[in-house]
């Protein structure tokens, strides 16, 4: 079973270099430099605020950020508008946003049906020509990175919290990370156009972060025609989400 509301933990990750690279992961992906300006972006979990201050702050892309979470968790709090909620409803006017980023964050929402109402507020707050960012942890991971366990996601949800006790991880396991087709098919349901990114995501990490490394270079070299059939066991989830056409 999956903890209760009040007994899920933030789970921010709180160092800002990395948050740069992730952002800057995210502007590429969703080709950004190429969008008109101004950009009105949200991003849905805070967590510490980096990624919101890397695109108020950025030098050229024009973004007015807001950003919102259940917790204050930032360490870096200026040059953007900040917001506390108090679930995934978001209180923003229909078609608010050009761009939405929900970074690691539906895997904490609660139930299929809390994530369901997730997807469903970043629709409805996503204008008609906007595009989205979503990541989540696969659940065929290897290693769950919230508590650092091998094979936590794998298990059955009533098995999972005293697995986690067991191995002295911790009380509660209050995530929920998702398989590609699952999460498919809540795009779909939402009414989402998306287009998974995992291949791109992976590459781009990797110049990124590692940019000399044997894995950069071995990806380079690699086509995406042998890449793509891993997609479903890549460690994390990324699509780009529009609205469907009807």
């Amino acid at each position: 079973m999956t903890a209760t509301l009040s007994e899920r933990q933030p789970h921010a990750v709180l160092d800002l270099p990395s948050r740069n690279w992730k952002a800057l992961k995210i502007e590429r992906l969703l080709g950004l430099a190429a969008r008109p300006q101004p950009i009105r972006l949200l991003e849905v979990g805070a967590g510490s605020g980096g990624i919101a201050h890397y695109f108020a702050t950025h030098p050229d892309l024009h973004c007015e950020v807001t950003a919102v979470d259940v917790v204050d968790s930032r360490l870096i709090a200026h040059g953007y508008t900040y917001m506390l909620v108090r679930d995934v409803d978001l209180p923003f006017p229909d078609a608010s946003f050009d761009v939405v980023i929900t970074n690691h964050v539906i895997e904490h929402v609660g139930d299929a049906a809390a994530q369901a109402k997730h997807l469903a507020e970043i629709h409805r707050v996503l204008r008609p020509e906007g595009i989205g960012y979503l990541a989540v942890p696969n659940r065929w991971m290897l290693t769950e990175p919230h508590y650092r366990l091998k094979f936590l996601s794998w298990w059955p949800h009533a098995w999972r919290t005293p697995y986690l006790r067991l191995m002295r991880k911790g009380t509660n396991y209050d995530c929920e990370p998702l398989q590609m087709r699952q999460l498919e098919h809540m795009l779909a349901t939402a009414h989402f156009r998306y287009q998974n990114l995992c291949v791109e995501a992976w590459r781009e990490t990797l110049e990124i972060e590692r940019q000399n490394s044997v894995g950069a270079r071995v990806l380079r070299m690699t086509p995406d025609a042998l890449l793509r059939p891993l997609r479903h066991i890549i460690p994390t989830l990324i699509y780009r989400v529009e609205h469907a056409t009807i």
